[in-house]
């Protein structure tokens, strides 16, 4: 196995923003779930992600995520991403049915964030927000016919900032669109799967 057992204990830090997205420019989402709609638009997070040690893996992330319920139970579905790491590549995979690929990225941290020719972002001015936020959510993904859910729990510190995004790729439904929000998590840490 080329990948560490879950839970991954992940640190590091992280850049995103929230778009609304037309429902109808989405693929399907998996099996038993619906994406959560504002006025036929989906909330869709763009994120660039930087696990730093301790983690059991240090990469490099870029994704686009989609808000969906299951019932009325919320959930985080991802229907894109790429990393720079074999190993979490085909452990994200095989743990949590995540459709990770390869992608390779230049980083400057707090400021500048790209992700081979899929998204880059500018960061700037930032505004702290006090304390240690909690955060605790399921990701739920598609295997096969069927629904695959994981628990991720942690904490983190944030910033609200402005940010300057731009897409190709599979990532061009967000071309062109404005942030409703923009966030920074300076130092998370996030326990990723059973555990």
């Amino acid at each position: 196995m080329s990948y560490p057992p879950e839970p991954w204990d992940l640190h590091g830090q992280a850049v995103a923003s929230v778009f609304l997205v037309p429902v109808r420019s989405l693929p399907a989402p998996p099996p038993g779930t619906r994406v959560v709609s504002v006025a036929g638009r989906a909330v869709v997070t763009a994120a660039f992600f930087r696990y730093e040690e301790p983690s059991p893996l240090v990469y490099d992330e870029v994704m686009a995520t989609v808000l969906v319920r299951r019932g009325v139970r919320p959930r985080v579905w991802i229907p894109w991403i790429w990393v720079d790491s074999e190993a979490s590549r085909d452990g994200g995979r095989a743990l949590w049915a995540i459709p990770k690929d390869l992608a390779r990225f230049d980083v400057e941290p707090g400021r500048r964030h790209r992700g081979d020719g899929l998204a880059s972002v500018e960061v700037a001015r930032t505004v702290g927000l006090p304390g240690r936020w909690p955060l605790a959510f399921r990701v739920v993904q598609r295997r096969g016919g069927r629904s695959v859910v994981t628990s991720v729990r942690g904490r983190l510190r944030a910033q609200l900032l402005r940010t300057s995004w731009t897409f190709s790729g599979p990532l061009s439904l967000l071309a062109g669109r404005r942030p409703v929000v923009s966030v920074r998590a300076s130092r998370f840490r996030l326990l990723f799967g059973r555990g």
